[in-house]
């Protein structure tokens, strides 16, 4: 029995990352993305806050704070879903609001980070990780603007950077190379589950004795084999619909390609002379259809 396997991310940020006693791994994770010491004080409630029933659905799977009080977004993402970008946006949004009370000062709203690991192709690119913020360049001379405010009497200055959200997209599946760097290591357990024994990397020394698979009890086990197959199902019907999809629309393409082909046939035997119900044998078009060309 190979006692060196360990569990999904997804699986463990839900269920195990949200004990106290498991922030190390998160907190390593974080570390290397941000390439910053990062420390968790608290996570926040991130599933069933709906303050209205039409609410939009927060899927977050873990909304974390750190040791600055920022937010800290967390999310797994295994399937493409329709507006995903607006859909961050919304989650960035619901936790600025979450998070200011009723009669505070905007000096209050705290800067939220989004972090997207996705198993699904998300648009064209290159890179396995993808990062962006709001900053305000100049069109002509492109420098940044940097924001002069009044603070209880002291001139302060910040650039929007300091406020605004930022981004962070993890696309896993796009990571098809050695890991050599922390963040690397990091990213071939997201996409493989996989640690190298002698990894140094923040957060993942930690996993490999947290996050063993042969460590969860039965019930447990049986549980996350479940999940493992209800997402490989999932996977494999949306992979068969894209097949079918693909190939419909080439059937599609040849069917309008040879309609093409017959109508220009049938032009040209019109132009000969031939009858209108010669033609529709000729070609295979109906007679209305011969009848409409030009």
């Amino acid at each position: 029995m190979n006692n060196n396997v360990y569990i999904r991310f997804d699986w463990a940020i839900k269920r195990l990352l949200r004990d106290k006693a498991n922030f190390s791994v998160l907190e390593g994770l974080l570390t290397v993305l941000f390439n910053d010491q990062t420390k968790i004080i608290e996570i926040l409630e991130s599933e069933g806050n709906q303050q209205r029933e039409d609410d939009k659905f927060n899927r977050v799977d873990i909304k974390a704070k750190n040791s600055k009080g920022e937010i800290i977004i967390v999310e797994v993402q295994n399937t493409r879903e329709l507006y995903y970008l607006e859909r961050i946006l919304y989650d960035t949004a619901k936790a600025i609001t979450e998070h200011i009370f009723l009669g505070e000062t905007y000096q209050q709203v705290k800067k939220v980070y989004s972090i997207s690991i996705l198993y699904f192709d998300l648009g064209k690119g290159n890179d396995y990780l993808y990062h962006g913020q709001n900053r305000f360049i100049g069109v002509h001379t492109n420098d940044e603007l940097l924001i002069t405010a009044k603070e209880e009497g002291a001139i302060v200055q910040k650039l929007p950077g300091e406020v605004f959200p930022e981004y962070y997209l993890i696309r896993v599946n796009e990571f098809n190379q050695v890991a050599k760097t922390p963040l690397e290591e990091w990213i071939q357990y997201l996409k493989t589950g996989t640690i190298d024994p002698d990894t140094t990397a923040p957060g993942l020394l930690e996993a490999r004795e947290k996050l063993r698979y042969y460590d969860m009890s039965p019930e447990e086990r049986h549980a996350y084999d479940e999940h493992i197959n209800a997402i490989m199902i999932q996977n494999d019907v949306l992979s068969t619909a894209k097949e079918e999809g693909l190939a419909e629309g080439r059937a599609e393409g040849r069917k309008e390609g040879q309609k093409e082909k017959a109508l220009a046939i049938a032009l040209n035997l019109k132009s000969m002379g031939l009858s209108i119900e010669m033609i529709a044998q000729a070609t295979g078009l109906s007679v209305d259809e011969v009848t409409q060309i030009q």
